[in-house]
């Protein structure tokens, strides 16, 4: 029955990206710092204004599908997390794949702007590539629930898959960049195209590796993939050093 305990699927509890049976899940939008939050059920909802019930919803929601998938997470679960009737969740986002959506464009913006942050510095392109490299990776560090819904299903808005959307974006961007590089050198500006997919491809793939792995540290990370990005294997430097003061 909408509200009441019996079908509900026990409160969960988010461990930096996990989920448990039992306990509360994390109400809070800001990524986890890996200690277990009860959600605050204990707040009548008069309490909680509309704006404020959307980000603990959101937040609730981000570590349920990071877990378990759209398909794997139900509503029961994401409303006993909350402390809440269906009907509330409803009443915010119309259904289970309205509110994975708003996570996934929740997440999608945040990563898209520290992103183009870091390119829209003005520095030299081999520093910019940096600076993005450490943008993802620091995402990732930060927000490990949130790039797992970016790399899973698809929302409805986004059919072709929100993180294949983020980096059609990045390298549009890089793509420029790169177009300016190549033009210096000698080189024909018209593959930027090209090499941007390359580099962004590169860096993509990397982040979904660290993902997991998280050694070694995030700037070594960075600076490896501009050591192969810029020098090729033939001129691998042994210890290469980021030459950018972030």
């Amino acid at each position: 029955m909408p509200g009441g305990a019996a079908g509900r699927a026990a409160p969960a509890v988010v461990h930096d990206g996990a989920v448990s049976k039992s306990g509360g899940a994390s109400g809070g939008a800001d990524g986890g710092n890996g200690r277990p939050v009860r959600a605050p059920d204990y707040v009548p909802r008069s309490r909680m204004t509309g704006q404020q019930r959307r980000t603990q919803l959101i937040g609730i929601g981000r570590g349920l599908f990071a877990l378990r998938g759209l398909d794997g997470t139900t509503i029961e679960e994401i409303a006993a997390s909350a402390g809440v009737s269906k009907p509330v969740i409803y009443e915010h986002f119309g259904s289970k794949e309205g509110l994975y959506t708003q996570v996934v464009e929740y997440e999608f913006h945040i990563l898209l702007a520290s992103i183009n942050d870091a390119l829209a510095e003005d520095a030299k392109p081999r520093v910019l590539v940096e600076r993005a490299a450490l943008a993802l990776l620091t995402y990732i560090e930060d927000r490990t629930d949130g790039f797992r819904i970016l790399m899973r299903d698809a929302p409805p808005s986004q059919p072709e898959g929100a993180f294949s959307s983020l980096l059609s974006q990045v390298t549009a961007r890089v793509e420029h960049i790169l177009e300016d590089e190549l033009a210096r050198r000698g080189f024909s500006p018209a593959d930027g195209a090209m090499y941007a997919q390359m580099l962004v491809g590169m860096v993509a793939m990397t982040g979904q590796w660290w993902q997991d792995s998280r050694t070694p540290d995030k700037r070594e990370v960075a600076a490896h993939l501009v050591n192969l990005a810029w020098n090729g294997l033939t001129g691998l430097q042994k210890d290469p050093e980021l030459r950018s003061d972030d």
